[in-house]
Formats: C-alpha cells, structure tokens, sequence
C-alpha cells in the first residue's frame, strides 16, 4: 500500500484543494493520503470545514488529520483532546526541526500523549524520546520537506537502534512536492536504510497506519 500522510492544502497554506491533491495521487498510484493542515487553537474549524467535504467518492481513500503547529508544549496536550473530540485522524505534530524555532520540549511532550500518531520532522530527537515514541506507538517521520529533511539520516538511524517505526511522507505543499513510490523509496534510502527496510517502511507501514487511522476516525 502506498500513502502519504502528511500533506497540506490551500486552506492554510498549501496551493491545491483537496480534490486535486487526490487526483494527483491517483495518478501516480498511490492508495491513500491524509490532509493534515496546521493548527493551533485559532483555526480548528478549518478540520470540520476539511472533514465535511471529502466525504464525496475520490479516487483514493482521503483522510483528515492534522498537524499541531508550534503549541507551547504545556497547553499541547489540551489542544489534542479538542482534535480527538472532532474525530480527526490522523494527529500529527510539528517536531523540533533544526530549521524553524520550535520550542523545547515539544519531542517529548508529543511523544508522551498516547493520541499523537506521528511526530513530523523531529530533528535531532534523542534516544529517550525515541524510546516513548516506541512505547506510545508514535512514528517518526522520514520527510522530502527541504530543510527539515536534514536530520533524515539522525531520525533513521536512533529509530532502529530504539526500535520504533518509521513512516516517509512529503509534507507536501505544492505539486512538484508530491513524491512517487520510487521517490519514497530513494529517500528512505538515502536516510541509510537498507532498499528492504525503505520497502518496508514506504509499504508495509504505510498499510499498518492506514488501518489505524482508519479505526480511529
């Protein structure tokens, strides 16, 4: 199964409706994404505004997730309890990238929330939170974002040596971000992965979440 979960549109700020993310994925051959714009606590209508209309008949399987965007991490944990009452999924949350100012302590505040099912781009994360991302069924991502894509390598690295799951998205925002199951693979590898592992992670989990996902929505 092919999927990308981390994806944004023009209602925030992306270039592309829903409709047209979809029919590119199609196009490419993929199985499923998610449309995980960011949030605060400013703009959660958004989801619902999302989540009511990609309920018609796309293509490929739509999700509606979202991605909690530099939250001070004492009132993260209030915000996730708002986006679970809407019945969104999957949760995403924007991790410590080395080229944006998040503050500190968001890895591990994300990671301690048993709701939260993929913490983006989280940089240099440590291996004490790597170990609660394993703990707490959180993947960590693989991203094809420019700039935070840096600590690809990092993030592939302490996931195996901590044995938590990996999961590649795009983090798409405009077209030409959008990747194809090659380019997902290459870019597993590139992290150092092994081409069975970037297999595995750009398929076989792909699937796993996917089901998850589904479940919780």
């Amino acid at each position: 199964m092919l999927s990308d979960f981390h994806i944004h549109t023009a209602f925030v700020d992306g270039e592309l409706l829903p409709s047209e993310i979809a029919r590119r994925y199609s196009d490419i051959g993929f199985d499923a994404i998610a449309i995980t714009e960011h949030v605060d606590f400013s703009n959660l209508d958004v989801l619902n505004k999302i989540k009511k209309n990609v309920r018609e008949t796309y293509e490929i399987d739509v999700l509606v997730g979202a991605e909690i965007t530099h939250i001070p991490p004492r009132k993260m944990d209030k915000l996730i309890n708002k986006i679970c009452g809407l019945d969104i999924s999957p949760i995403l949350v924007h991790g410590e990238s080395l080229v944006e100012p998040v503050a500190e302590g968001t890895n591990k505040t994300a990671l301690m929330n048993e709701d939260v099912d993929i913490l983006a781009h989280p940089g240099h994360i440590s291996g004490e939170n790597a170990e609660l991302a394993k703990e707490n069924d959180v993947s960590l991502e693989i991203t094809a974002r420019g700039g935070h894509c840096y600590s690809n390598g990092h993030v592939a690295r302490i996931s195996k040596e901590k044995g938590c799951d990996l999961v590649v998205n795009s983090d798409g925002h405009h077209p030409n971000d959008f990747l194809s199951e090659d380019e997902s693979i290459e870019l597993a590898m590139g992290s150092g992965l092994s081409q069975e592992e970037s297999f595995e992670v750009v398929c076989e989990n792909s699937e796993r979440l996917f089901k998850k996902f589904s479940k919780e929505v």
